[in-house]
C-alpha cells in the first residue's frame, strides 16, 4: 500500500519582497515630485539648514596663508631652482649679467633634441619607434610650437620624478602597513582620483602664488595616485618563492625591498610611470591657468579668442607630445633588464645614451655659431591655421542650418527636459533611493557611505548644480556606453574591424582632454551640446575595450560546449557570451562614467552651468572655500557612482559563479 504525497512543493512568490520595496519607494518619491507642497522641505533643501562648509574652508585657508606663508614661499623657492634650470635648459637658455656684457648660454638645440628622441625610440623600440618619435618632434618644431612645447616638457621633467619618488614611498608604506592602506591611503587615493582637476589649482594658487611652481606641484599631486597603486600591486605580485629566497640569503628588510622586491616588480612599476607621465601631461595643460605656461596656455588663449586655427595647431602639438611620451614610456616598460657585465664601461653599457648626450652637446655648441641650430628657421616653418579657418567657414556656410537644427533638437527635446527633471527632483527622494540601492547591493555600510555623500551635495547648498552635473554626465556616459558597447561587440566578432578600431582607441586615450573640445567647438559653438559630444568622445574608449576584452576572454571550452549543445550563433551570443562578459562590461561602464565626470568639469570652459562652472568661477576669484566645496561634491558624485557600479559588478559575478 502506498500513500500519495498530497503536499505540493512550496511555490516561489510571483513578486519578490525587494520588488515591492522598490515599487513603493519609487511611487513615494513620484508623489513627492508631483505634489511638492506636501513636504516642500523634502523637495528643495531649506536655505536655513545649509552647512557653511565653504566658509569654514575659506577661513582655514586664510589662517594657513597667514601663518605659513614663510613655509609655502620657501617651498616655492626650493622647487623653483630645478624648474628654472629645466626651463633654461630646454626653452630659454641662460643669461648671466646685464646689458651688452651679459653672458648668454644657449638652450639645447632643437635638432639635438629631435635626434635624442629618435635615439631613445631606437633604443626602446627599434626603427619604427625612432621614426615616430623624430616625426612628432619635427612636427612640433615646423609648426612653430617648439618654445611652448619645451616649457611643457620642462614642467613634466620635474614633476614626474617627484610623483614617482613620493608614489613609491607611499606604495611601499601601504604594502608594509595594510591597516594604513585600508584606513588612510586608499580613501585618500579614491578622493584624489575623483576630485576635478580645477580643484587642485585653487589651494596651490593661494598657497604658492601664480607661478609655474604652483602648476608643477598641482601636477605632481594629481598624477601621483597611479604610481602608489602600481607600487602596491607590483609588490603584491612578486612570487613568494622570490620573497623567500631574499630571506634565505640573509637580506635585511631594506635590502630585500631595494634589491629583490622592487626590481622584480619593475614591469608593473613602469606601467605606473607611463600613467604618471600621461596624467602629468594632462594636468600641465590645465595648470596653464595659474601661470604654468606652455602649450596649454596657447590653447587657452586661442579658445578665449575663438581662434580655431591657432588652437587646433597647439592642440595637435599636445597630441604629438603625448604620443611621443606615451609610446616611449610604454616601450621602456616592456624592456627586459639586460645582464650585468662587470668588464663593460659606460659607453659599452649605454651606447644610445652616450650618443644622445654627444649629439645634444655637439648641436648645442654649434647653435652658438649657427642660428639655424638654435631655433627653427622661419623659412621652414609652416602653419595650417588659415586652412582650419577656411574649413570651419566652409562647413558653417554650407551646413550651418543642418548643424543648428541638430543642436536645437538635442537641446529642446532631450537635454533640457532631462535637466529640468533632475534639477526639480526631490533631494530627500534622491538620497533615499541611492541609499536603498546601496543597501540592496552591499549592505548598510555602503548605504551609509552613499547617503552621506549624496546628502553633502544638498547640505552645502549645491543641489541644483549637482543635479545639472549629474544630468550632463549621465547623458554623455549613457551615449558613450551605448556606442562603446556596440562597437566593442562588433570588434569582438571581427578581427579585421578590431585591427581598424584599436589604433583609434589608442589615439583617443592618448589625447589630453583639452583637445576634444577644440574640433567640437568649431562646429557646435559653446554650450551643453558641445560638452556632451566632447565627453562622449573622451569617455567611449573603456566601454569599447572592456566589451571587446570581456567577450574575447571567454574560455574556448565553454564556446565548444555551447556549440556541441546545438546553440545557433544568436543563442551563443545572447545566452553564453554576453552574460559571461557582463562583469567586464560593467567595469568598462564604471570607467566610462568616471571619465565622463572628469571631462564634464573641463567643459566648464565652454559655458556649462554645473559644478564645474562653480569651480571655474572660484578659480578666477581665488575663492578656496567655494572651489573646494564644489570639488568635494564632484568627487562624492564620482565615488557614489563608482561604489554602486562596483557593487553591481561584484553581485553579478557572484550570481554567475565567477568568484
Amino acid at each position: 500500500m502506498t500513500v500519495a504525497d498530497t503536499h505540493s512543493p512550496a511555490r516561489a512568490p510571483a513578486v519578490s519582497g525587494w520588488t515591492l520595496v522598490w515599487v513603493a519607494a519609487v511611487a513615494g518619491v513620484a508623489v513627492l515630485y508631483m505634489l511638492p507642497d506636501i513636504a516642500p522641505w523634502a523637495v528643495k533643501y531649506p536655505s536655513t539648514a545649509i552647512i557653511p562648509v565653504a566658509d569654514w574652508i575659506s577661513a582655514f585657508m586664510a589662517w594657513l596663508k597667514t601663518n605659513f606663508t614663510w613655509l609655502t614661499r620657501g617651498i616655492t623657492d626650493l622647487f623653483n631652482v630645478p624648474l628654472q634650470w629645466a626651463m633654461s635648459l630646454l626653452a630659454k637658455g641662460w643669461k648671466f649679467g646685464y646689458g651688452p656684457d651679459a653672458l648668454v648660454l644657449p638652450r639645447l638645440s632643437w635638432i639635438g633634441v629631435c635626434t635624442a628622441f629618435a635615439l631613445a625610440g631606437y633604443a626602446f623600440g627599434g626603427v619604427r619607434l625612432a621614426a615616430l618619435a623624430a616625426g612628432c618632434m619635427i612636427y612640433i618644431a615646423l609648426f612653430g610650437q617648439w618654445d611652448s612645447a619645451m616649457l611643457t616638457l620642462a614642467l613634466i621633467a620635474i614633476s614626474v620624478p617627484l610623483c614617482v619618488i613620493f608614489g613609491l614611498l607611499l606604495g611601499v608604506l601601504a604594502f608594509r602597513k595594510p591597516w594604513i592602506d585600508r584606513s588612510i591611503i586608499q580613501p585618500m587615493l579614491d578622493l584624489m582620483q575623483t576630485m576635478p582637476t580645477f580643484a587642485y589649482l585653487i589651494p596651490m594658487l593661494l598657497l604658492f602664488g601664480n607661478s609655474p611652481v604652483s602648476g608643477m606641484l598641482a601636477t605632481a599631486i594629481f598624477a601621483m595616485p597611479p604610481m602608489v597603486r602600481s607600487t602596491v600591486l607590483a609588490l603584491k605580485r612578486v612570487p613568494h618563492e622570490i620573497d623567500d629566497f631574499g630571506e634565505m640569503v640573509g637580506c635585511t628588510p631594506r635590502q630585500k625591498l631595494l634589491k629583490v622586491l622592487l626590481p622584480s616588480g619593475r614591469p608593473t612599476l613602469m606601467v605606473g610611470v607611463n600613467q604618471v607621465i600621461m596624467l602629468a601631461l594632462n594636468m600641465v595643460i590645465i595648470s596653464s591657468m595659474i601661470g604654468a605656461g606652455g602649450l596649454g596656455y596657447d590653447v587657452l588663449l586661442a579658445l578665449r579668442a575663438l581662434k580655431i586655427g591657432q588652437g587646433m595647431e597647439a592642440g595637435l602639438a599636445i597630441v604629438a607630445l603625448a604620443i611621443v611620451l606615451d609610446r616611449l614610456s610604454q616601450a621602456a616598460a616592456r624592456q627586459r633588464p639586460s645582464a650585468h657585465m662587470p668588464d663593460q664601461n659606460f659607453l659599452q653599457r649605454y651606447p644610445m645614451l652616450t650618443a644622445a648626450i654627444a649629439v645634444l652637446a655637439g648641436t648645442t655648441l654649434l647653435s652658438h655659431f649657427i642660428p639655424a641650430f638654435a631655433s627653427v628657421p622661419a623659412a621652414i616653418k609652416m602653419s595650417t591655421a588659415p586652412w582650419w579657418k577656411a574649413v570651419v567657414d566652409w562647413v558653417n556656410i554650407h551646413f550651418f542650418d543642418t548643424i543648428e537644427a541638430f543642436r536645437t533638437f538635442l537641446l529642446l527635446y532631450i537635454l533640457n527636459p532631462i535637466r529640468d527633471f533632475l534639477v526639480g527632483f526631490p533631494w530627500l527622494g534622491m538620497v533615499f533611493l541611492v541609499g536603498l540601492a546601496g543597501y540592496r547591493l552591499s549592505g548598510p555600510r555602503l548605504a551609509a557611505i552613499v547617503v552621506l555623500m549624496t546628502a553633502f551635495c544638498a547640505a552645502t547648498g549645491l543641489w541644483e548644480k549637482s543635479m545639472a552635473t549629474l544630468y550632463l554626465c549621465g547623458v554623455s556616459a549613457f551615449v558613450a556606453a551605448l556606442l562603446g558597447i556596440a562597437l566593442g561587440i562588433a570588434a569582438s566578432r571581427s578581427n579585421r574591424f578590431a585591427a581598424f578600431l584599436m589604433p583609434i582607441c589608442d589615439t583617443l586615450q592618448t589625447l589630453p582632454s583639452f583637445c576634444f573640445i577644440i574640433p567640437v567647438v568649431m562646429l557646435f559653438r559653446v554650450g551643453d551640446v558641445t560638452a556632451m559630444i566632447a565627453t562622449v568622445l573622451f569617455a567611449i574608449v573603456p566601454a569599447i575595450r572592456y566589451t571587446n576584452h570581456g567577450i574575447r576572454q571567454i574560455p574556448e571550452s565553454l564556446i565548444e560546449a555551447a556549440t556541441v549543445s546545438g546553440c545557433t550563433p544568436r543563442q551563443m551570443f545572447w545566452r553564453v557570451q554576453l552574460p559571461l562578459a557582463l562583469p567586464e562590461i560593467m567595469l568598462g561602464l564604471n570607467q566610462t562614467v568616471l571619465l565622463a565626470l572628469s571631462m564634464i568639469i573641463i567643459c566648464a570652459m565652454i559655458g556649462t552651468r554645473d559644478l564645474g562652472q562653480e569651480v571655474f568661477i572660484a578659480l578666477a576669484k581665488a575663492d578656496a572655500g567655494r572651489g573646494l566645496t564644489a570639488g568635494f561634491a564632484i568627487a562624492f558624485i564620482g565615488i557614489v557612482a563608482d561604489r554602486l557600479l562596483r557593487a553591481s559588478t561584484d553581485r553579478l559575478q557572484s550570481r554567475l559563479g565567477l568568484v
